[in-house]
């Protein structure tokens, strides 16, 4: 009978943790109010309209909710710094060789479903797998291109100096 060693490692700290909580809230409200702005429900009501502010606490929630997001994502990068090696930025870029090894291995054995005949234990990836990671990069990107024209739209009637940053 062969008996493995297993050992217990902490990978996700408490404010990577955090972040995607805070993130999965974010990307929900901005979606909702985003399709509500995109495409305002006409309101059938007899009020008078200064009665019926509704659509501007949708616009509020929306940008309040982008600040909140953008914030979040600045805590992630501070933490892609300063956290453990899982959460730092150099284990989402594949930089090393056993990174790159680890992408072929996770399109061989997970994407093609090719059986490893070798089963080495170095293929196995606590975390992130090397693909996963890269997503994550590409993922990230697309967050910030969504901020910049956010802000950036938003910055025509912001008063606010840190939406005229991105105009």
């Amino acid at each position: 009978m062969v008996t493995k060693n297993y050992k217990r490692v902490y990978v996700w700290e408490l404010p990577v943790r955090i972040f995607h909580w805070i993130n999965v809230l974010c990307i929900t409200v901005l979606a909702a109010t985003g399709f509500i702005i995109a495409d305002p429900p006409a309101i059938l009501s007899g009020a008078e309209a200064s009665e019926s502010f509704w659509f501007g606490t949708v616009r509020f929630i929306h940008f309040g909710t982008a600040y909140i997001f953008f914030f979040n994502m600045l805590l992630r990068i501070y933490w892609a710094f300063v956290g453990n090696r899982f959460a730092s930025w150099k284990a989402y870029l594949p930089f090393s060789k056993k990174m790159r090894k680890n992408i072929l291995h996770v399109l061989r054995v997970d994407i093609l479903l090719q059986h490893d005949k070798t089963q080495d234990v170095r293929n196995i990836s606590v975390g992130h797998n090397a693909v996963a990671a890269i997503s994550y990069v590409g993922l990230f990107v697309v967050a910030l291109v969504q901020v910049f024209t956010g802000f950036g739209l938003y910055s025509g009637m912001s008063g606010w100096w840190l939406a005229d940053l991105f105009s």
